[in-house]
């Protein structure tokens, strides 16, 4: 039985529940997305801008592929969950055909960054561009019961694993064969592309099976017990790196990637090994990620505790704070262990005092350390509808199902 003055202690009773439902569902439907279908969406050539200025100005033309599907994602997801507003959908639509006109190089992969009109600028060593392409393909076939973007989004991953897992198709980020390694960011991308993708795909037991592959591939490769910590950065077969990319640390990478763990666990009928993995990550990087001192998750951290290179490294970030307010309310909903409410409350707090622009709307993006305004602009080429939204949508949904009926 859960000690009762735990129980007691606990922030997240139904007037606080009632309240974080109305933040996450107000702020998604009521700032958000109005600021960026205000602002973002292109009238001329489809598709979106998101390099904008912190009133929505335009400061670039220049299209990032990433925001495209993500936006286009977020955009049918809301009209398959939420409500069928054809503006939704018609604004998903709209970042479909120019993902399909514009985005797609002759090799099938695709572009990182576009023109306005969509002439290529930028073709990355990655495949982070085709996942957020799966994953709007996806929900656009979901939501408008597309066949011919149901065919493309599997055509897409697997062509995605077939760059992954073909040795030289993809470019070494370093040279070959002095200090080989692999990041933690591929298996946690395609955990959440073939969640995505598994919604509508004929091949369900591809996308189960690259689920679990992936989440197996961090479990025995990127944890390591005797930091405590997950790494982003690991040898071929999971060996701690002791150089600097080695030793660094993404807190709120990590934090997003248990979200993804423990989320599977719900699909899998409340699997407990899932759970217990994807609450051990939590548990771990919230350690190393939160700032004690002065609040917010830092942005990178030396599992020697070391000086980190990257000079941004004790920023915050927008979206390490939108995963942890996820990845701790979801924790709290599946084992209802009152430390995460409590972790909870720290992270949305804190973001909620220092992220918000009371006066243009949305959020910053990037705060220095004790919280102040770095930078003014509401997006760019990494920053766009997607974190923030997500965040709030998971919140509304999480808290909803919190409370009583």
């Amino acid at each position: 039985m859960a000690d009762p003055s735990a129980q007691d202690a606990n922030p997240l009773n139904r007037t606080r529940l009632e309240a974080l439902r109305r933040t996450y569902c107000d702020g998604l439907l009521k700032d958000v997305l109005p600021f960026w279908l205000t602002h973002a969406v292109d009238r001329d050539f489809g598709g979106y801008m998101t390099c904008l200025n912190r009133d929505g100005s335009l400061l670039d033309t220049d299209k990032s592929i990433w925001a495209q599907g993500r936006f286009a994602w977020l955009l049918a997801t809301l009209y398959d969950q939420v409500e069928q507003r054809e503006e939704w959908l018609e604004n998903a639509r709209s970042g479909i055909d120019f993902l399909r006109s514009y985005a797609f190089d002759d090799d099938g992969r695709m572009f990182f960054t576009v023109t306005r009109d969509g002439r290529p600028l930028r073709k990355r060593r990655y495949v982070f561009s085709e996942a957020f392409g799966v994953a709007a393909l996806a929900a656009y076939a979901k939501a408008a019961g597309d066949e011919r973007a149901r065919d493309e989004a599997e055509n897409l991953f697997r062509l995605m694993i077939r760059y992954l897992t073909t040795p030289g198709l993809l470019p070494s980020k370093n040279i070959p064969g002095t200090r080989p390694t692999k990041g933690l960011a591929v298996p946690m991308i395609l955990i959440v592309t073939a969640q995505i993708l598994r919604h509508v795909a004929k091949d369900q037991a591809f996308c189960n099976e690259w689920i679990m592959r992936s989440i197996e591939e961090i479990e025995r490769d990127f944890l390591h017990p005797e930091w405590r910590a997950v790494l982003e950065s690991v040898g071929l077969d999971g060996r701690f790196v002791d150089h600097l990319d080695g030793r660094m640390l993404n807190p709120g990478h990590a934090i997003e990637a248990a979200w993804f763990i423990m989320q599977e666990a719900t699909l899998q009928n409340n699997d407990a090994h899932l759970l217990k993995l994807g609450t051990t990550i939590l548990d771990w990087m919230w350690q190393w990620g939160w700032d004690e001192e002065y609040g917010g998750i830092f942005y990178y951290r030396d599992v020697k505790n070391l000086p980190v290179q990257e000079y941004w490294q004790d920023m915050k970030f927008w979206w390490p704070q939108n995963e942890a307010i996820i990845a701790t309310l979801m924790a709290y909903s599946l084992t209802k262990d009152v430390k995460y409410a409590l972790w909870h409350t720290q992270a949305h707090d804190w973001a909620y005092s220092h992220f918000p622009d009371s006066e243009y709307g949305e959020w910053f993006g990037y705060l220095h350390r004790k919280g102040s305004v770095a930078q003014s602009a509401k997006g760019n080429i990494w920053k766009g509808p997607f974190h923030l939204p997500r965040m709030q949508l998971l919140g509304w949904q999480i808290t909803d199902g919190l409370l009583p009926r």
